[in-house]
Formats: structure tokens, C-alpha cells, sequence
């Protein structure tokens, strides 16, 4: 038998392995898994002759999964030796890392995080395969049960099919969502951080190597916000979310979720008339509901007796002819520097002292500046608000005294995960808003947005990011029961994608999670000024999306 990977033939006899240092000595290029056919296949997988795959490395956002997942199990393996019947529970990303909690009887300590991750560091150095096993539903849900891991049982209840993969390394028994590495081995590259009162697992950059560690202390007080509203709640995983289905509980799920953003917004806009600031600036990622936000934040304003108005940062886009490229000859519109900063600067600091400005309005179908112009002034008592990526960046604002500023950061901080270990990513659910919102109102299939969805996260990545800590206050846009709402509007077209589409890899993991969420019938329990009606449709505020 012969096994051909990017292009080179491999002899392959059973099992193999491919990513051994002898052929790839930097670790972001070292080989994690294979993908044929759009199947991800681990490497310990048999090949068929002549089988053409590629390469899956740490490079890629599903080798970084893959590797992630792996040092997870690692994790869980050296919890386990270490405080045996304990809770684990791996709970949000945090920079490059994953916040964790342990339940260990006491409190944890920074001694116990180091014993811990010394355990993890000898489980490497074993190199102890994971060994995949084929388990009837029956089996596992006996094997979780036995083993105290309800969560789980309840979790496999709700799945669709009768037979699924079990890993096993160590004498431990997990599951997740995706294919491991061959082998303890090949995670060579983490580090635990002790974080008051759990930990962080500190995982590489896309180059391969460790950064270090960065305190958000803003972001990871939402999150824990988020948790505990969630547990008050009784919803802090897919399990729970589908049981209110099954009772028909989720509609009061539904009126207090939406109760506690409306209460959330509110305190926001006391706080910007507290802060004396007079120009309000909103940035988050794509989907995080941004445009809702923006005007459930207005009317909370006037409710305060303000009459905001907004600045729209699309009109100081530079022209397409002016706007710098890159070294492939590309036009990135994400960064600063497509707008034409110095005038906007300009107007605001004008604006602000009183004076009438010409606003510039920019035309999108020429790419160029229309010779129209708005006119524009506010009294001393309007606040301006400004929503865009480079809210947060003080770039934009040069010109404007901090104190007159104030920064909102919001994003779908989801906090509901699948079952104790296995959480779902807030990038996840964003993506699956925006499925929708693009396939329901801007005609774009599935296959489009998908394959937009790498450039997005590059540009948040790099120009979101890294401000968020700055934000005077952070809104959380994540909705406990939205994925029951959403999988029924794209399940299907991503469930129907061929494994020949070159984002296939990407549906179907977006699929596995989807297959354990039970849909509901209850939109008429949405508000119209949800949040998540800017996604489905049926918002008040712009029945145009209808």
C-alpha cells in the first residue's frame, strides 16, 4: 500500500506516523491529522491505495482544534490522577487558552496548578497513544454513569445516532467532537497558568510558539458573570437547554434571558450619563448584534433624557483607488487606514464644540466619496455615538481627550457548553448568527459565508482583539437558549454540504455540536427588539430584514 500527502508517496502499513520530528522539526508545521475526501482523519487512521490527503498542521484553525482537544484530554487525565471524583469543568477561551475550574474539595492553589501541569508534562513524555473505540450509545452512557459524569450521560441521551468513537489514553475513556493527535507525544508546546479560582491551559500561537500570559481581567469577569446567571438559570449546558425544550420550560428561559440584556443595556446608559463622556464608541466582532445593540442603547439613553446621534464611520471610507494594498495586491477594508482618519477626527472635534460640519457620504456601489454631503450638528447635551471595528482603538479618536470617551465592547460570549468538557466556541455561534442572517436577508448561501468566515476572524483578530481590555464596559450579546432557535433555519443546508465542497470540514463541525441541540418552536416568544431578531428577522427597528 502507498499513502501520497502533499504530493509525496509514503509507504503505510496499518497504523503510521507522519509528524514525527525527522520530517517536521518546527512544531507549526509538524503533521497533527490528514484530511481526505473533507474528511479530517487522524494519522493513526489505515490510508487506502493511492489515497491523495493533505496535510493538517498547527497552521490551520482545524490542526490548532485538533491539538487543543488533545491537551485538553491530557488535562483531564492529569485532574483525574490527582483529585479522582472531582468536578472538571473547561469553560471559555482566554487568549490563547482555555479557562478551566476544578472542583477539588479545597481550594485550588498555585502549588496545585504546577503539580498538575508536572503530571501533564510526565503523561507527555510517556507518549501514551489515544486509542480510538467504537461504542454503542448504550455502552458509553453505562460508562459515564458509572463514572459519575452525568453531565455527559444526559449530553449522549439527546444523540441522534446509536454508535460513536470514544477516546481512550491513560485507562480513561473521553469524548469529543473531533479526531486527536496519534499520540501524547506530539504535545510538546503548553503551560498552565493559575488563575483566581481556576486555571488557565495556555496553548501556542498559529506559529507554534508560547506566548505569554495575559491577564483580561474585564473579559473573564463577563464570562464569570455569564456562568453564574447561566446556573442560576439551570442552563449551563446543552442538556439543560434541551430538557426546557422537552418540558416546554423554554419560554420563561426566553423572558429572563432577554430580561437581564434589557437590564444589562440600562445600566450601561446610567453609567455613560455618570461618566460625563460625551462621545460613545461601540466595537465587537462580526454577529455580535452591534446595530441592535447601538439602538436599544439610544432609546436607554432617552430614557436618561439624552438624544444620542449617531456618526457613521462608513462615510469617511477613502476612496478604492486610494486606499493602500497589500504585498499580494490586496485591499483589506478592515484596516484603519481606509478611512479617511484625519477628517473624520476633524468633524468629531467640531462637532463636539458646537460647530456645523459637512459629513461626507460615501457610495458603495463606485467605491468612491459622492459629491452629496449631510449636514450636521448636536447640542451641548448630545452624546455621539459610533459604532465600527476601530471603536476601541484610540487611533481613530486621536483628537478626543479620553475622559470624553466611552468604549463599549460587545460580543456573544457564550458561556453554555455541550457538557463539562466539551464547551462550545464563542466563534461557533457567531458564525451560525451569521449563517443565518446572510442566507434569510442578503441572498448569500451557505458555501459563500463559510468561505469569508477565515478573512473575518484575521481581521478581528487583528484589529478587535487586542483593544478589548480597553473598553470602559462590556456587553455580553449571547443568549443561553439562541442555538434551539438557530440550528432549524441552517442545519439542514450545512448537513446537505458534499465532502468534495472545500468548506466541508468546517460545516460538518459545525454540524457535530448542532446534532446534540434539540430545536424549539417559540419565536413568538422573542422579543422584536432582541438581539437575536437582527439574525432571524422580525426586529423593530428594521423591518426592511422581513
Amino acid at each position: 500500500m502507498e499513502y501520497i500527502l502533499d504530493g509525496a508517496t509514503l509507504p503505510a502499513a496499518g497504523t503510521y506516523k507522519i509528524g514525527a520530528d525527522a520530517l517536521y522539526g518546527d512544531e507549526a508545521k509538524r503533521v497533527l491529522a490528514v484530511r481526505i475526501g473533507g474528511e479530517t482523519l487522524p494519522l493513526t487512521d489505515t490510508p487506502r491505495t493511492g489515497e491523495t490527503a493533505e496535510s493538517i498542521t498547527y497552521e490551520s484553525e482545524e490542526g490548532r482544534r485538533i491539538y487543543e482537544r488533545s491537551v485538553r484530554f491530557v488535562f483531564l487525565l492529569a485532574a483525574r490522577r490527582l483529585f479522582p471524583g472531582k468536578r472538571v469543568r473547561l469553560e471559555h477561551s482566554m487568549g490563547h487558552g482555555v479557562y478551566a475550574t476544578i472542583d477539588a474539595g479545597h481550594p485550588l492553589t498555585a502549588g496545585k496548578v504546577a503539580a498538575l501541569e508536572k503530571e501533564m508534562r510526565k503523561i507527555v513524555e510517556d507518549d501514551l497513544p489515544f486509542d480510538l473505540r467504537f461504542l454503542s450509545r448504550d455502552d458509553a452512557i453505562a460508562y459515564f454513569q458509572a463514572d459519575g459524569q452525568t453531565d455527559k450521560v444526559e449530553l449522549l441521551k439527546c444523540r441522534p445516532y446509536e454508535h460513536f468513537q470514544l477516546y481512550e489514553c491513560g485507562g480513561m475513556y473521553e469524548y469529543f467532537y473531533g479526531v486527536m493527535v496519534p499520540s501524547t507525544g506530539y504535545l510538546p508546546q503548553f503551560k498552565l497558568q493559575f488563575y483566581l479560582p481556576g486555571l488557565v491551559i495556555l496553548l501556542p500561537r498559529p506559529d507554534g510558539q508560547m506566548p505569554p500570559f495575559q491577564d483580561m481581567p474585564k473579559l473573564a469577569a463577563t464570562f464569570a458573570k455569564t456562568a453564574r446567571w447561566n446556573r442560576i438559570l439551570r442552563c449551563a449546558n446543552v442538556a439543560d437547554l434541551n430538557r426546557m425544550t422537552r418540558e416546554r420550560t423554554l419560554r420563561e428561559l426566553i423572558r429572563v434571558s432577554e430580561a437581564l440584556h434589557e437590564k444589562s443595556v440600562s445600566a450601561i446608559a446610567d453609567q455613560f450619563v455618570d461618566s460625563g463622556a460625551r462621545v460613545i464608541l461601540i466595537a465587537g466582532p462580526s454577529s455580535s448584534g452591534k446595530t441592535t445593540f447601538a439602538h436599544r442603547l439610544s432609546i436607554a439613553l432617552r430614557v436618561n433624557g439624552l438624544e444620542p446621534v449617531k456618526l457613521s464611520l462608513d462615510d469617511y471610507y477613502l476612496n478604492r483607488d486610494q486606499i493602500p494594498r497589500d504585498e499580494n495586491g490586496e485591499v483589506d477594508l478592515e484596516r484603519l487606514d481606509t478611512l479617511d482618519v484625519p477628517l473624520f477626527n476633524e468633524h468629531l472635534v467640531e462637532l463636539l464644540q458646537g460647530a456645523e460640519v459637512e459629513t461626507p457620504t460615501f457610495d458603495f456601489k463606485t467605491g468612491r466619496r459622492a459629491e452629496e454631503t449631510h449636514k450636521m450638528k448636536i447640542r451641548p447635551d448630545q452624546p455621539i455615538l459610533i459604532e465600527g471595528i476601530h471603536g476601541l482603538n484610540d487611533s481613530l479618536t486621536s483628537e478626543v481627550a479620553r475622559r470624553m470617551k466611552f468604549k463599549i465592547y460587545i460580543s456573544a460570549l457564550t458561556a453554555l457548553n455541550l457538557d463539562d468538557h466539551n464547551r462550545i466556541r464563542t466563534t461557533d455561534a457567531r458564525l451560525l448568527r451569521r449563517l443565518v442572517r446572510d442566507h434569510l436577508f442578503r441572498g448569500t448561501p451557505p458555501e459563500e459565508t463559510l468561505a469569508m468566515w477565515g478573512s473575518v476572524r484575521r481581521g478581528e483578530e487583528a484589529y478587535i482583539f487586542p483593544y478589548q481590555e480597553e473598553a470602559d464596559v462590556m456587553f455580553n450579546s449571547s443568549l443561553v437558549y439562541e442555538l434551539c432557535i438557530l440550528k432549524k433555519y441552517i442545519y439542514p443546508m450545512l448537513s446537505a454540504m458534499k465532502p468534495e465542497h472545500p468548506q466541508y470540514t468546517l460545516a460538518k463541525r459545525l454540524v457535530k455540536f448542532l446534532n446534540y441541540i434539540q430545536t424549539s418552536d417559540v419565536e413568538d416568544e422573542i422579543p422584536p427588539n432582541s438581539i437575536l431578531r437582527e439574525f432571524i428577522g422580525g426586529c423593530c427597528f428594521y423591518k426592511n430584514l422581513d
